[in-house]
């Protein structure tokens, strides 16, 4: 299965987040973090205390407007379903591009899979953080808990 959904970044993006693959919902809704029962977008709402909207468009601008750039470590893979552990037959996405465009200072990893993708096939000199995974199936963590985990973000931008 090869990803399409582009990634979001401009010249002004600081930090990029770095999921592993999107979801069935993700894909069908055509951007990152379709499923409504992800917290990404409202751990990222809280954490910049402005709402992200609902609308892909939204959501882009929002990601601009705080120097968010944001994309997966899975260009392509096989992949049942969403499931994290039937992911095999990674293709990683080149980051060179956005590293290029914008001064990112911290990549961020949205979960223990995209960070260990990371560490495996992507390249580069910036530092990286592992951040527990905004999943639904992470039901270890609470909303707070993530919000508290995340909140490392803006110490960096």
């Amino acid at each position: 299965m090869k990803h399409e959904i582009a990634p979001v970044y401009d010249g002004n993006s600081r930090i990029l987040i770095l999921g592993s693959f999107p979801s069935e919902a993700s894909r069908a809704a055509g951007f990152f973090y379709g499923n409504p029962n992800n917290r990404f977008w409202r751990v990222l709402s809280r954490l910049f205390e402005d709402a992200a909207g609902t609308q892909t468009e939204e959501k882009k601008a929002f990601l601009l407007r705080h120097n968010v750039a944001l994309w997966d470590v899975i260009a392509s893979c096989t992949v049942k379903g969403s499931s994290d552990a039937s992911i095999r037959d990674v293709i990683p996405n080149d980051i060179t591009p956005i590293l290029k465009t914008a001064d990112i200072k911290t990549v961020y990893l949205n979960g223990k899979l995209a960070d260990r993708l990371f560490e495996k096939y992507i390249i580069c000199d910036i530092p990286h953080i592992c951040l527990p995974s905004t999943s639904p199936a992470n039901a270890q963590y609470s909303l707070e808990l993530l919000c508290d985990a995340w909140s490392v973000i803006r110490c960096n931008l």
